[in-house]
């Protein structure tokens, strides 16, 4: 059985004759399935209560573990920014933070939370090479082919640790729980259509 390549790798498909197939665009009927797949594993948890803690005071406490903070925070909470945040002359956000990349569909009430990450320089860690800011450049491209559209934002989580170790925990405890499809331990669960490679010269 031939193994089922990534929905969105941007490799050209190699026929038998030799010369590279033209590139076929996503179909809105195969990015619709994917995004439903993904809005039917999260959407319980976007709607989970918070707990009597109140999600809008959860703070990192050294005697709460990983899991226990994944478990009660919804990134709903958190105020979203525009992916170009980082081009602004000041930034909102300073030092340690875990983010949240969520697009919220036009379609949908669901949103889709496609990325966690973590970072001690929550003012710089965006402006850089970033494997999920190709993700998002092959989804919103895919998407404007099969005529959907997107609308993904960035969401920071400052009350977290400024360790290292800790703070990493949290992030990797929070994809666990979530699964985001950009993440490296996921997409695999998700065969995530997009690809973060860089295009050939």
């Amino acid at each position: 059985m031939a193994r089922q390549g990534d929905l969105f790798s941007a490799d050209p498909v190699v026929p038998a004759h030799g010369s590279p197939a033209p590139e076929l665009a996503l179909s809105a009927r195969l990015l619709l399935s994917w995004q439903e797949r993904l809005a039917a594993f999260q959407g319980p948890l976007f709607r989970e209560e918070p707990d009597d803690q109140g999600q809008t005071s959860l703070f990192c406490s050294p005697e709460d573990s990983p899991e226990a903070l994944a478990a009660r925070f919804n990134p709903l909470s958190l105020q979203p920014q525009p992916l170009s945040f980082w081009r602004w002359s000041v930034s909102r956000q300073q030092g340690a933070a875990v983010y949240f990349v969520i697009d919220r569909l036009p379609a949908q009430s669901q949103p889709l939370l496609l990325y966690v990450g973590e970072t001690g320089r929550a003012d710089r860690r965006w402006k850089g090479e970033h494997d999920c800011k190709r993700y998002l450049a092959s989804y919103g491209e895919a998407l404007a082919k099969a005529g959907l559209e997107g609308r993904p934002t960035i969401r920071f989580w400052l009350d977290v640790p400024t360790a290292v170790r800790p703070r990493r925990a949290l992030e990797q405890a929070l994809i666990r729980r979530w699964q985001p499809p950009f993440n490296k331990e996921t997409r695999e669960r998700w065969a995530t259509p997009f690809t973060a490679d860089p295009e050939p010269p």
